[in-house]
């Protein structure tokens, strides 16, 4: 007859595997809440730096969010760490910067008292919800949106230049796509982490579908991790909408 514990050492055996999952899961959550740009030790960069030139086909390049601002912007010196909204000339205003939690429900504000018809944008993007907020507000202000030549708009900022009654991309100007974070908290149970995420790009789908644009422009964010970006081509932007010029 088995021991005891010989009936007991299957079991025990699962039990460590299964809390041996937990673990491993529970680093590659937590290892992806520390930001975009952790890299795996050894490994070499997912792809070409920003500043190459892309051509389709080849249009994933490496993601810095600490990008420094472009040439002609007011602002001198690295991407401001929160959005931005200032006068620029004529009827236009400059938003730029980085979009931090908390910097929809301030923009919004400003945007609701801004004479500017135009909003030109400079972002490296950041919080999604943040994004989509402002884009509502832009849209129910009648704003026109545009990159210009030498300018970014990547990760969240193309929501808002989706929000354009009029969108303008000048040639030379960079608009890209990447994978997004949903939530606060990773330290969740797989399925709840997957329900974040689902939930997320369910809104973003929605928002794009209210916007004009088609969602399919989607597919090329899901299939680029967070620490890359893809640059959309002249002929994608007009494709999905994301111009109207």
């Amino acid at each position: 007859m088995m021991s005891d514990q010989e009936k007991l050492r299957p079991v025990r055996r699962m039990l460590t595997g299964v809390l041996v999952f937990q673990l491993v899961l529970a680093l590659v959550l937590f290892l992806g809440d520390l930001g975009r740009d952790f890299v795996w030790p050894g490994g070499g960069p997912a792809a070409p730096a920003f500043d190459q030139p892309t051509r389709p086909g080849d249009q994933t390049r490496r993601y810095d969010p600490t990008m420094p601002a472009s040439p002609g912007t007011e602002i001198d010196g690295p991407m401001p760490d929160r959005l931005v909204l200032q006068p620029l000339d004529g009827n236009r205003a400059l938003l730029t910067g980085r979009i931090e939690a908390g910097d929809g429900e301030r923009i919004v504000t400003q945007i609701a008292t801004s004479s500017a018809s135009q909003i030109v944008l400079h972002s490296p993007g950041g919080s999604v919800t943040d994004a989509l907020s402002i884009g509502r507000a832009l849209r129910d202000a009648g704003k026109t949106t545009t990159v210009r030549a030498r300018d970014v708009c990547l990760s969240a900022c193309p929501y808002m230049l989706a929000a354009g009654t009029e969108r303008v991309v000048e040639s030379g100007g960079r608009v890209g796509v990447h994978q997004h974070f949903f939530g606060e908290n990773t330290f969740l149970p797989a399925f709840l982490a997957v329900q974040d995420i689902q939930r997320g790009q369910g809104e973003v789908m929605r928002y794009l579908d209210e916007m004009g644009i088609d969602p399919m422009m989607m597919t090329h964010g899901l299939s680029t991790p967070p620490n890359s970006i893809y640059i959309l081509t002249e002929e994608e932007l007009a494709e999905y909408g994301m111009v109207t010029d």
